[in-house]
This record gives C-alpha cells, structure tokens and sequence, in this order.
C-alpha cells in the first residue's frame, strides 16, 4: 500500500486535460499532464475529512484509553493497520459513489436480491444504532467534564448533570446539520475545524507527557500482544477487536459513497465533455483527500495510546474510565491537560453523532428508498443514550462494547462494497484492479478471524 496511486487502482494514465475550449473546437489533441485548475484539489477537500471523524470518535477515546493505560504502547501497531485497512477501504467507497453516482446501500438495493438487501440492512442499522450510542454519549460526557462542576453546584446530581449536558449536545447537534442547508461546503468546513481542534488538543497532551519516542516507534511497527498471564493476553485481544471496530467504522462505508455525490453532480470543466476522464480526476484527488485525512486520525488516535500510556500505565490500576481520565490527568500533568481533553472529547462527540445521523440517513434511504427526515432521525437516536446516562450505566463501557459490536458488523458492509467495486457490470473501466482485490478479501478475513477469537474467548473464557 505504498504507491497508493498504483497499489489500489491503475486508473487511467493516458488522461490529459483539454487547455481550453477553443484547443477543443480545434480539434488537437494535447499531452499536458492532468492537472487541477488553480486552487481546484482544494475543492474537492472535505467528504475524507468528515469520514475520518469516526475514526476518532468517543468510541476511539474508550479503548485507546483503556489499551494505553493498560498495556502502554503495545497496541499501537493495530492503529497503523487499521489505518491502512481504513485507507483503502475508504477510498472504495468513494470510488463506488463517484463511478456509479449512487451510494453503497443504493446499490446494495439495485444490483442484490430483496432478502439480501434486507439483511445488509438490518446489519447496517444495528451498526448506525451501535455508532449513535457511542457518539452521543461521547458527546454529552464531554460536555459534563467541562461544566459538570458548575452544575453539581448548583445542586444537581450526576445523572441530572448529564442529561442536562446531553440536551445541550442535542442542540449543538441541531445547529451543525442545519449548516448541511446553507451549503454541503459549509457543514465539511465546520467539521474539519472540530478535527483540527481535536489535533491541538492532542499536540497539547503529547507536549506535556514527553513520550519515549524509540519505544512507541517500535511497538507501532512490530506487531505483540500483552504476555505474561492468560487474561492480561485475552484482555489485550478484546482491546485490539474494540480498537480495530473504533477505527474501521461501517457506518462511514456507507456514508462516503454518499458524500462524493454533491461534488458529482456540479462537477463541471470548461471544454470537457468525456465523463470518464472527468470521474477519473475526481479519483485522484480524492485519493489525496482520503490519504490526508486517514493519516491525520491515525496520528491523533496514536497519541491517544501515546498520553494515556505515558500518564496512566504506571499507576497501580489501569485507568478504564473517561471521567477517572480527566481527573487523574489533573494532577499529573497540570490543569490544562484536562481541559483540552475535555475539549477534545466533545468536539469528537459533536462532530461524530453529526455523522452519525447523516450516516444512518443515507442508509435508512438508500436500503428502503424512502425519504426520511434526518432531525427526525437525530430525535430517534437520541433515545437509547438517554435511556444509558438516566440508568446509570458506565458509559465507558458501553462505549466499549459498541465498539466490538461494530466490528461484527464490519463485514456486512465490506463484502457489498468489495462484490459491487469488483464487477465491470457496475463499475466498467473503474472496477477493481486483482491486487486491490486481494488487499479487499485479506481485510475481511483479518476481521473475521479477530472476530472468530473473540467469540471463543468471550463463548468459552479461553
């Protein structure tokens, strides 16, 4: 996966962008390289960067927490798979939006039979339901973190605290779909700034624990596992499924092939009437944007681990709660640090339940061909999160186990987009490449393989 450009697809290499119109009327033909028109890759930044909000959602926050306090760096070489994982697989999904002008559940529904169609569904809406809990929860913890004092002083209790903190997420929420009305350029512009708050946030911690840099270098590289004990070992590999689903989210499969499609459809070159050349250069920045963005969260949920293996690993017992985080991280490192982790924390939870409930619109539609509405479908959400903060649950570990549970539905969404980018019947020149393939299918037997383990290991207590 090193040449990405030629590693995932030989897209067309002969392609030359016509100079202008009259070189068209002319008739000549032209050998200048395909270029973008003066500041053109930059508007084609952003459908990457709203998909990478899963990946460092509350539900990355949970078990980079949990896998770094734990087991310090260890766990970092399955953040960089995952991202390669996360790369490719991405950028297939965009591919399959931008070939067809259809999303991934439209063609599910278009080019499957009913049953399996209902079936991918189902899984996908457990998947949307799994990522909706996760995110909101997220979301309104960090808002607790950050004004939960101020409210446990006026008398409120915890619980009172995080539902009040949860209505306001909810009205935050509001406002960032209804950015989606004045313009798809103006939501992907308030979401990269979320994500570029989260960075500064983690530069900051990153700043304040001094990492040893060799050592989480070579546990990003070489692959290991907890050793010394059975549980520490089976722990470590709960840890590593719950990262991988954290990282690889099937809700944004699904979204991606839908967020190329505004795009798509005022793609527009003076002179240029050749559709294939014109996804073709759309490919390729694309490619640039899912490159850049994947590679930003994979960089913010390593230093996640980094912190929380720096900060917490040394303490008598590992650190398995968000709230117990931000008040360890107080007195280790400073009052800053657990302020910009709060921040960190709701930006990630805001910007990802907007995501969520655009991800969860696109497939409730495409599977159904419905319309829906999407406050409504933020309405429903909502429900399963507050029924969680009003019982009194540990969010941390619901955070945790939807992010294993993401990871079992993982396939349902893989396998679809792997069969319909394969076939030249729908994609035509642009169907997948035989190394593409390969790298697709080793996906999905790594994950099903994790899964198999973790089954057993839950099923028997291995």
């Amino acid at each position: 996966m090193a040449d990405l450009s030629s590693q995932f697809e030989s897209l067309p290499s002969g392609e030359r962008l016509v100079a202008s119109p009259a070189t068209v009327a002319a008739g000549a033909s032209t050998t200048a390289p395909l270029k973008p028109r003066a500041g053109g890759i930059w508007s084609y930044f952003g459908p990457a960067f709203v998909a990478s909000v899963a990946y460092i959602d509350p539900g990355n926050f949970a078990t980079n927490i949990q896998g770094g306090s734990a087991f310090g760096y260890r766990l970092l070489w399955v953040l960089l798979w995952s991202n390669a994982m996360a790369i490719l697989i991405q950028y297939l999904s965009a591919k399959l939006g931008i070939v067809t002008g259809r999303t991934l559940p439209e063609n599910c529904r278009t080019h499957f039979s009913r049953r399996t169609a209902v079936g991918l569904w189902i899984a996908a809406e457990i998947a949307a339901i799994a990522t909706d809990l996760a995110e909101f929860l997220g979301a309104a913890l960090g808002m607790y973190l950050l004004f939960g004092p101020a409210m446990l002083a006026h008398g409120l209790s915890r619980t009172g605290s995080l539902l009040v903190s949860a209505l306001i997420t909810t009205v935050l929420v509001f406002a960032l779909l209804a950015l989606d009305l004045l313009g798809y350029q103006w939501f992907e512009r308030a979401i990269m700034v979320l994500v570029g708050v989260i960075g500064i946030c983690y530069g900051v911690e990153i700043f304040l624990v001094h990492p040893d840099w060799k050592l989480a270098a070579y546990d990003v590289l070489i692959p290991t596992l907890a050793t010394g004990s059975a549980k520490s070992f089976h722990e470590s590999i709960y840890l590593a499924v719950g990262m991988l689903g954290a990282t690889v989210m099937p809700h944004v499969i699904y979204l991606h092939s839908a967020l190329v499609q505004p795009r798509l459809k005022t793609l527009t070159l003076p002179g240029m009437t050749d559709k294939k050349t014109m996804r073709s250069r759309y490919l390729r920045f694309e490619l640039v944007d899912v490159f850049i963005a994947m590679n930003g969260a994979w960089l913010i949920n390593s230093a996640m681990i980094v912190m929380a293996a720096v900060a917490f690993s040394h303490l008598a017992e590992p650190v398995a709660d968000i709230e117990v985080a931000h008040r360890t991280l107080g007195p280790l490192l400073g009052p800053l640090s657990a302020t910009v982790f709060a921040v960190a924390l709701l930006c990630s939870g805001l910007s990802s339940s907007t995501v969520g409930v655009l991800a969860g619109q696109v497939i409730i539609e495409g599977f159904l061909d419905i319309k829906f509405p999407i406050y409504l479908r933020r309405l429903i959400t909502i429900v399963p999160a507050i029924a969680v903060i009003a019982l009194g649950w540990d969010p941390l570990k619901v955070l945790v186990l939807s992010q294993v549970v993401l990871s079992f539905t993982l396939p349902a969404a893989l396998i679809p987009l792997l069969i319909l980018t394969g076939r030249t019947s729908v994609m035509e020149s642009f169907a997948n490449t035989q190394r593409t393939r390969i790298a697709g299918w080793v996906i999905v037997g790594v994950i099903v393989a994790l899964n198999a383990v973790l089954i057993g290991q839950i099923a028997f207590d291995l």
